[in-house]
């Protein structure tokens, strides 16, 4: 059996729970951030955290309001 790293992020705020893709690298996650976090932040979000199997392992990273 193999295992693929899974890699996600924890999405906060917003009035609808935002949902992350899981990446099999921190390269993927990070990139996909990178390129939406402006919707994410249009959608509420505030903050997002790295998770690597459900352990965060970034600081949260605060996302600028669109408002």
């Amino acid at each position: 059996m193999v295992l693929r790293p899974q890699w996600e992020w924890a999405l906060d705020g917003g009035a609808e729970p935002a949902v992350s893709p899981v990446f099999t690298t921190q390269y993927d996650a990070e990139q996909w951030v990178g390129e939406h976090w402006r919707a994410l932040a249009a959608q509420g979000v505030t903050r997002a955290t790295l998770l690597h199997h459900g352990e965060p392992v970034t600081a949260p990273l605060d996302l600028p309001s669109q408002g």
